[in-house]
């Protein structure tokens, strides 16, 4: 992913701060499994379907931080996948907002299971205005 337009970002104010934490939580079901996703052939929690749940951790954590034109969209995920997680467990993904650099945001992830630590990373997300963002993709 390359750096975002700069007509997206350019009205959005950024007035996030770091601490901000957040959680999200799932139970892992055939549909969550590498071989259900197409990411591998063994029933486990897949990668994809993890960093999905590691990026709902980082929304948890902006959750009415950002103005109502504003939105934060992916830009760079560094995760390490260590351990499976078996289908029918629990895992949760916690986030914390350890750097803001404008309106890039990064977040410390980590993700566990009953088992222990699953996974642990960055993610960077960006703050762009709404409509500027969309109209770049989708013009009207």
């Amino acid at each position: 992913m390359g750096s975002l337009p700069r007509c997206a970002l350019a009205s959005v104010a950024v007035t996030v701060e770091t601490g901000l934490r957040g959680t999200a939580t799932l139970t892992v079901t055939t549909g969550d499994t590498a071989a259900s996703v197409g990411s591998g052939d063994v029933n486990v929690l897949a990668t994809p379907r993890m960093i999905a749940l590691a990026e709902a951790a980082t929304l948890n954590a902006l959750n009415d931080q950002l103005a109502a034109d504003a939105t934060t969209v992916g830009m760079r995920i560094r995760i390490d996948h260590l351990q499976p997680t078996p289908v029918g467990a629990s895992v949760t993904a916690d986030a914390f907002l350890d750097k803001v650099d404008g309106r890039r945001l990064t977040f410390t992830i980590s993700v566990s299971d009953s088992g222990g630590l699953v996974a642990a990373g960055k993610i960077t997300r960006a703050i762009v205005d709404r409509e500027r963002f969309m109209d770049k993709c989708c013009p009207s």
